[in-house]
């Protein structure tokens, strides 16, 4: 994925640009690269500061977010939008099952302030006499299936997806779970940012408990009791380095050698319990967790288990119930976030809707604000960028012929998704109403959970999207071979298709979206899935070792980053996105070369296009984010933060060097035999 945030993935899109054009920005206001530019700050010395300090220095990060950047403005500006759909969809009152009528209900149950504090905890009543009525391991599963239907994530993580070897079948798949913090780090690390996670944690914990009646007394003893259990579970889950060798995280069994790791679960029965009635195999991501889950089911007290449910039971809820009830929830999610103050209430609920009936709400969208001509543009746009691509492997000294051609394969089967679906998913089975608001966001989860499952046993939808429309981001698919580019991703903010020059578009869109998701087939990961999605070796072993070799030099060089205190880039967790947006670069810049905006050479807002097209591309990392979130980020995600981003793929580029003048003794200035030459 080109984009991610922690906690929150955004939602957004705005009117797109043209790929095919080469107007200026002349007379249409200040250009958006110049007007960016920290002119105090040498482009030889630190070129993400060159390029948008300007920026950050008079945009303060508003306090109820956590970071601020380029797709937090078009977000600002898509949000009106959204709510303006959502508010005529109330109006208009659509008939019981369609469309209007539940993007309508969801936003009034949401905006229904009111009644959630009323209510409080009043909602999840049924859900808690659940736990209450545990009085045995049985039991305690038995809820654990229930909680996962309604999107209640505890225990284990589940999900039906590709079988990695056999692309052509819908596999039911196990990961690890279960844990209140983002992962198994969060339980053990001692910097201090850490420390200071786990500290707000366990408050939260305190807090909850009291909320659900605990006396003081109890409440603490809850709060350790559940952070011990989860920290043992944590101490056999997997890093997050280590989860992304696709063959030691794909175990294939049978349901009886399944039971056999974990002899507790009645497999079968939980199965059903889920809606799977006939299965004869699963994929499960790491053994180990789940021998440790196991061994947890029985030497912890039942009451242990209960208290666990309840907390998770809450912290799920915690942004769909009253004011008390998200506050305890924010005291601890801004020890991560480093947010001052909670988001308003309308937004926090069409991201809700977002992932409860975002395809729907696209529906709608792509109506108003984006129509098929648009679609049109990148869809020839990653054309261009395919060709470049090709064009790049057959120079490659390091491959050998026999490798190229299968590449070669591969590059042509890459299937592109641009803009929206040519198919939207069938609703009308969704039970959105006028209910409380977690109870329609339960209810969108149990309509996903059954949509996945139902997949088991069907042949495989290749043409289905895991994105709205309206999302600002986009992504690879090994298993299906494809790019998926909606057209939210190739927004920029308050500014229309014409305003916008090729060299801009060439490294804002082509690189640092489109080639970045297709250099993804061929990364560390996508690498190792064949021109079918099938996870399969096709290089000659000589051609992986110098892969690897290659790839060995970019983890090196971000191994080196210090973005926060103490704490350090992982170079081998983030390489295939660092390899991503290298690759990106190079594929982009070739393809850029074909134009005639680079041909004829000629300045805009006293530019180069070369200059335009490095700067067009650190406009896509817009980007600033507080402390907290920051070190969250070097945890949790395999993506460098956005400085890196920019820094550290333009070194190694020769083009680079020649655009900005970077000589031996600058800053930004990487010795030949450190650079990373990988396409």
């Amino acid at each position: 994925m080109k984009f991610v945030r922690i906690l929150f993935l955004a939602a957004i899109a705005f009117s797109v640009f043209a790929c095919n054009q080469s107007s200026t920005t002349s007379g249409a206001g200040p250009d958006v690269l110049v007007a960016n530019i920290d002119s105090t700050v040498s482009p030889s010395q630190d070129f993400f500061e060159y390029a948008n300090g300007g920026w950050i220095k008079r945009t303060p990060i508003p306090a109820e977010e956590s970071s601020w950047g380029i797709d937090y403005m078009v977000q600002e500006e898509i949000y009106d939008r959204l709510k303006k759909i959502n508010e005529k969809a109330v109006q208009e009152k659509g008939d019981a099952g369609s469309i209007p009528q539940k993007v309508g209900d969801f936003w009034q149950s949401g905006m229904d302030s009111a009644s959630q504090e009323k209510d409080g905890l009043a909602p999840l009543k049924e859900n808690l006499d659940l736990i209450d009525k545990i009085s045995s391991t049985v039991d305690v599963v038995h809820v654990a299936a229930v909680f996962h239907k309604k999107g209640i994530a505890c225990f284990f993580g589940e999900y039906v997806a590709q079988d990695d070897k056999n692309s052509e079948e819908m596999a039911y798949q196990l990961f690890q779970g279960g844990l209140g913090m983002p992962n198994r780090d969060y339980y053990f690390n001692t910097d201090s940012k850490t420390v200071g996670v786990r500290d707000a944690y366990q408050k939260y914990l305190y807090k909850t408990f009291r909320q659900l009646g605990d006396d003081s007394v109890a409440a603490t003893k809850n709060t350790q009791s559940v952070f011990r259990l989860e920290s043992r579970l944590a101490r056999a889950s997997r890093k997050l380095a280590d989860l992304r060798d696709p063959y030691k995280n794909y175990n294939k069994m049978d349901i009886g050698s399944l039971q056999k790791i974990s002899p507790n679960i009645n497999w079968p029965a939980y199965l059903k319990e889920i809606g799977i009635n006939k299965l004869d195999s699963t994929i499960v991501g790491q053994p180990e967790f789940y021998s440790a889950l196991n061994t947890e089911l029985k030497s912890s007290s039942i009451d242990d288990w209960k208290n666990y449910l309840r907390f998770h039971l809450v912290l799920s809820s915690s942004e769909y119930l009253d004011t008390t009830t998200y506050n305890n929830f924010f005291g601890y999610r801004k020890s991560l976030t480093g947010a001052l103050k909670p988001r308003p209430r309308w937004k926090r609920v069409l991201d809700a809707e977002e992932n409860a009936i975002g395809e729907a709400l696209g529906q709608l969208f792509v109506k108003e604000y984006f129509n098929e001509k648009a679609k049109q543009r990148y869809s020839d746009l990653v054309e261009a960028m395919r060709d470049a691509f090709k064009e790049r492997i057959q120079r490659l000294t390091w491959m050998s012929d026999g490798t190229k051609q299968k590449a070669f394969d591969k590059l042509a089967k890459i299937t592109k998704k641009v803009g929206y679906p040519d198919k939207w998913k069938d609703f009308s089975a969704m039970q959105i109403g006028k209910v409380p608001f977690v109870i329609n966001v339960q209810h969108a989860n149990e309509w996903w959970f059954n949509y996945n499952v139902s997949k088991l046993g069907k042949p495989v939808d290749r043409t289905e999207w895991d994105m709205s429309p309206q999302t600002y981001n986009a992504y690879y698919n090994a298993s299906n071979n494809e790019i998926v580019l909606p057209a939210g991703q190739f927004a920029v903010p308050g500014k229309r298709d014409e305003e916008l020059d090729d060299a801009f578009v060439y490294g804002y869109a082509a690189a640092s979206t489109i080639g970045h998701e297709m250099t993804h087939g061929f990364d560390d990961q996508g690498r190792q899935y064949d021109a079918k999605g099938n996870l399969k070796g096709w290089w000659l072993p000589s051609d992986s070792i110098q892969f690897t070799q290659r790839a060995s030099k970019i983890i090196k060089q971000f191994n080196e980053f210090n973005p926060v205190d103490t704490l350090h880039i992982n170079g081998d967790a983030t390489q295939g996105e660092n390899i991503a947006d290298l690759g990106g670069l190079v594929i982009g810049l070739d393809a850029f070369r074909k134009t005639d905006a680079y041909k004829k050479g000629d300045k805009i807002a006293g530019l180069t296009p070369l200059q335009r097209y490095f700067l067009g591309y650190s406009y896509g990392w817009l980007h600033q984010q507080r402390k907290e979130l920051l070190a969250s980020q070097l945890m949790i995600d395999v993506h460098s933060p956005a400085k890196e981003r920019v820094n550290g793929p333009v070194v190694n580029i020769p083009e680079f060097y020649e655009a900005f003048g970077v000589k031996q003794g600058d800053k930004m200035y990487r010795a030949d035999s450190l650079r990373v030459n990988i396409w």
